[in-house]
């Protein structure tokens, strides 16, 4: 069992920035995680990957905050934070922290993952 913790989110006015972090709190029997990513939703839309990083490094991003957003993990890999410049009012939403044994790219494209955070919100005001 794997157990994520976010933290970070908060109200922002559009163009400031935010910097969610994300702890593998807990990782029973070592499981091999190979990919966390951010994944965001606000209600009626479907849950959208935002980003995504390799145990190796690789990054992946969602077109829509190509630019702008910046994926990171620490030395251990078990952190992983989401630094949000440039925020607009519809980058709102809960951000969930996840953690995936496989490809990031197609986690975030399939908008799935094997583990998830609580979740914390982000709220860009215009």
């Amino acid at each position: 069992q794997v157990q994520l913790a976010e933290s970070g989110g908060g109200t922002v006015q559009s163009g400031g920035s935010l910097k969610l972090s994300c702890a593998v709190s807990k990782n029973t029997n070592g499981i091999p995680i190979n990919c966390m990513g951010w994944f965001r939703q606000v209600p009626g839309k479907e849950r959208e990957g935002v980003a995504g990083i390799h145990i190796k490094g690789h990054t992946n991003y969602a077109d829509s905050v190509k630019g702008r957003f910046t994926i990171s993990q620490d030395n251990a890999k078990t952190t992983v934070y989401l630094q949000m410049n440039g925020l607009k009012p519809e980058d709102t939403g809960m951000y969930y922290c996840a953690a995936d044994l496989g490809d990031c790219a197609v986690a975030l494209t399939l908008r799935q993952a094997n583990y998830w955070g609580p979740g914390t919100q982000v709220t860009v005001s215009s």
